[in-house]
């Protein structure tokens, strides 16, 4: 038997792919969600967000671009150690010296918003986190993105459409400025049942805390 559809529990979550801090969120959400037992009253849906929409389309060279945002290499790699140690702890392999470029990300937020109305985004936001921080996919490049898409039906033909697609990439935009208007301005960020905001890859115990809390408001 279902749950009825007013009591569900919403978690809207705003993220970018190749932000690193989202992907460990997505995990330690995913242990919260493992410790409740994965109750099926709890509806996820993902929402788009650019740390750097200035970014150009052909990307640039990651290296590059962390001296030019962080300053010293030194910085840097401490930065890399940190999420690295934090990563392994959550499962993440994360491989952060062999990622080339740095992209922009607003085609793949493209593909994420029709892999959302084809009923697999969640699935979508996994295959590109990982192809991009564990395995060091050139996310550019559309034959490669066929190749992680193919599961589902989807060729280079249909990733090159979508990528190109004004409309899908307007719809992309407007949704960004939503949560940008909301006060989103870092990500990850987790929005439960349209009421809870919670900032940052929190410990899954957070996310236990506060979903356990909306479900006795309910009751």
């Amino acid at each position: 038997m279902k749950t009825p559809l007013n009591n569900k529990i919403t978690i809207d979550i705003v993220s970018d792919v190749v932000c690193p801090w989202c992907y460990v969120g997505k995990r330690r959400l995913e242990a919260a969600l493992d410790q409740l037992g994965n109750p099926k009253d709890i509806e996820i849906a993902w929402h788009p967000f650019q740390l750097d929409p200035t970014i150009p389309a052909e990307g640039m060279d990651r290296q590059k671009y962390f001296i030019k945002k962080f300053g010293d290499e030194g910085r840097i790699r401490q930065m890399f150690d940190h999420l690295k140690q934090v990563g392994a702890e959550d499962g993440i392999n994360f491989q952060l010296d062999d990622i080339p470029d740095t992209i922009n990300t607003l085609p793949l937020h493209k593909l994420l918003h029709i892999a959302g109305k084809e009923g697999f985004q969640p699935a979508a936001e996994e295959i590109l986190f990982k192809a991009y921080f564990t395995d060091t996919k050139d996310l550019k490049d559309a034959k490669v993105l066929a190749d992680l898409f193919a599961p589902y039906g989807w060729d280079e033909k249909k990733i090159k459409e979508i990528m190109a697609d004004d409309d899908i990439g307007y719809a992309v935009q407007q949704e960004i400025t939503h949560y940008q208007q909301m006060g989103v301005s870092g990500v990850p960020f987790f929005i439960i049942n349209n009421k809870y905001g919670i900032s940052g890859a929190q410990p899954a115990e957070v996310f236990v805390q506060a979903i356990t809390q909306v479900r006795e408001e309910a009751v």
